[in-house]
């Protein structure tokens, strides 16, 4: 009897440490003017979701395993943001108005999809993709 539960209760303790990398989720609202965001996610399906409004702000996303997720939003001045993805079946984008945006996206898998947006004045962007069967959109309008 002590085998049996001793066994369920270690059985229990490896299931419910390996679920959390399964199942994360970080969304982070910043308003203000000097922020800054940053996430890391290993594991899969994943979810990282950031809004950031105002001036100096920055986010930065890291993400290694299967169908995950990651949207960024800035408005403001001075915005950056950095998406670097690794797996498969991987979505991300970014969507930046104002002034002196850079944005900069890294797939490394296959099937993944990207989509950038930048409006005001300086924006810069980037995606690389390594892998077969992915798609990357950018609409850019500078002035």
């Amino acid at each position: 009897m002590k085998r049996t539960v001793l066994t369920a209760t270690l059985f229990a303790l490896v299931i419910g440490a390996s679920l959390p990398a399964a199942a994360n989720e970080l969304v982070i609202r910043q308003f203000g003017w000097g922020n800054a965001a940053g996430g890391e996610q290993l594991g899969f399906d994943n979810i990282i979701g950031l809004h950031q409004e105002g001036i100096l702000n920055e986010t930065i996303v890291r993400q290694n395993g299967e169908a995950n997720l990651a949207a960024v939003g800035q408005s403001g001045r001075y915005n950056t943001a950095d998406l670097d993805q690794n797996g498969w079946n991987n979505v991300g984008g970014v969507g930046q108005f104002g002034d002196g945006h850079a944005a900069v996206v890294t797939q490394d898998g296959n099937g993944n999809i990207t989509a950038g947006v930048q409006v005001g004045v300086g924006c810069s962007g980037a995606v690389a993709q390594q892998g077969s069967g992915n798609v990357a959109a950018f609409v850019q309008t500078c002035f």
